[in-house]
């Protein structure tokens, strides 16, 4: 038997310390509706496939943005820079959901929401819903997509870093 198969507090805590280890970068995911965008962060995000062009992101059940973005079937990932912690913050936070972009510089590209100055974006169709515990893994195709030059924002350690910030925590 799997020692590790007891789910219990402690082993969760674990399970987040371990992870914690692991660098990610962070994005905001979002989407547009009828009562105008929405958006969350989201650091569980990756590529799946080049043919056809997939992404996937694992939104937690209760992510009040993942309505809206299953209605519509559409959602934008956005690729936050070193410098934008204060977005991430925002769009983490338990404001209501129309108050997230206030202040927030964006425009609409593929019908999607895409966050100025962010690092890259990439706006999908949302093809597949499949469930994951406490989450759901969102699979989108890509329909369009662009990037620019600068640095990522990374969680690293339980913390936001850049990947400069990350390099010399472990040198330490």
């Amino acid at each position: 038997m799997n020692k590790l198969a007891q789910d219990t507090e402690a082993q969760r805590r674990r399970f987040r310390s371990v992870f914690g280890h692991f660098p990610t970068g962070v994005t905001v995911i979002t989407g547009l509706g009828p009562d105008g965008p929405r958006g969350l962060t989201c650091n569980s995000v990756c590529s799946l496939s080049l043919e056809p062009l997939l992404l996937l992101v694992c939104f937690d059940k209760g992510a009040r943005t993942l309505p809206l973005v299953r209605e519509s079937r559409r959602f934008g990932v956005n690729i936050l820079r070193a410098d934008h912690q204060h977005l991430s913050s925002q769009f983490a936070s338990k404001s209501p959901e129309h108050e997230k972009f206030t202040g927030v510089a964006w425009n609409e590209r593929d019908g999607v929401p895409v966050l100025d100055g962010v690092l890259a974006w990439l706006a999908c169709d949302l093809t597949e819903l499949v469930p994951g515990g406490d989450h759901v893994i969102g699979i989108g195709a890509v329909t369009a997509m662009d990037h620019a030059e600068g640095k990522p924002l990374v969680f690293y350690g339980g913390a936001y870093r850049s990947l400069h910030d990350a390099a010399v925590s472990d040198e330490r």
